[in-house]
């Protein structure tokens, strides 16, 4: 943006002690729009002020954060597309961030899957072909959830670094299913990102069936590892939750994204970052609007 008398006044003006004009200054310059960033990054560049560099810093946040929100309203009032409501969870982070290189690791993906895949494969075979050349060829590794490392959380750095937890492998493994029309989806089991592959010929049949009745066997996307019934029967007995239909639903894509972002607030928990954590949570309840 072409630097006028009005933005170099309210460049003059960022560092005003007084926190009202400091306010208005601030909804002034975020009015500009993102077109103002690179001004600001010029601002940061040439000052050595660490409070005055701070406020910038906040003001290019403020901005990204906007642009997101609207975004995010865009997605949920569109397709809700899994892949692009994960890109845009990782843009919080990168704000910056190209897509594309996400999207041709993806494909790459996808087209080596679907070179091994063929009409007559059981489910159990479609699978077992996903997992290897995920976790095997590609060498994808699973890891605990832990809250003090986002990139753990976001899809760009696990594709990059071959390296996400149960949430952001998940995430990669759905969207390799929805490309290879494979009917694999994430439920709602407790303390864990679990996905199910659903017998279609039995939903098509039984549409008002047992959720559970539906499914054929479960994945955990963080090692491709396959569970029976049993298997999942077994854990709810050990972590003493009752075992009802309501974890055996679908979730649908706007939820999963809702999940990833309450999660990847956890990371924030801190005073320093406490905004981060409640911007992330705004977006939750945005969706749900």
């Amino acid at each position: 943006m072409v630097e006028n008398k009005e933005i170099s006044a309210l460049f003059h003006l960022i560092d005003d002690p007084d926190t009202e004009v400091y306010s208005q200054v601030s909804d002034k310059i975020i009015s500009f729009g993102k077109a103002i960033i690179p001004n600001l990054e010029d601002l940061w560049e040439n000052t050595i002020r660490e409070e005055l560099q701070e406020r910038i810093e906040s003001l290019i946040h403020k901005l990204h954060f906007r642009d997101l929100t609207n975004d995010f309203i865009n997605w949920k009032n569109g397709s809700c597309e899994l892949l692009q409501g994960a890109l845009l969870t990782a843009r919080y982070h990168y704000p910056e961030m190209q897509s594309l290189q996400a999207l041709q690791e993806i494909e790459k993906m996808r087209r080596n899957i679907w070179l091994e895949l063929n009409n007559y494969l059981t489910p159990l075979e479609q699978i077992n072909v996903l997992t290897s050349i995920v976790y095997n060829y590609y060498k994808h590794k699973g890891i605990k959830i832990t809250y003090n490392q986002p990139d753990d959380f976001l899809i760009n750095k696990t594709l990059e670094t071959k390296k996400g937890n149960g949430i952001s492998n998940g995430i990669v493994y759905l969207v390799l299913c929805e490309l290879l029309d494979i009917p694999v989806k994430a439920i709602n089991l407790p303390r864990q990102f679990i996905l199910a592959y659903f017998d279609q010929q039995y939903e098509f049949m039984n549409p008002i069936g047992h959720a559970s009745q539906k499914i054929i066997f479960y994945i955990d996307p963080l090692n491709g590892q396959i569970y029976s019934h049993k298997d999942v029967e077994n854990y709810f007995k050990r972590i003493n939750v009752p075992l009802t239909t309501t974890y055996f639903k679908q979730r649908d894509n706007k939820k999963i994204i809702q999940f990833l972002l309450q999660e990847l607030s956890k990371c924030f928990d801190d005073e320093r970052n406490r905004y981060k954590m409640e911007e992330l949570l705004s977006l939750v309840k945005l969706l749900d609007e």
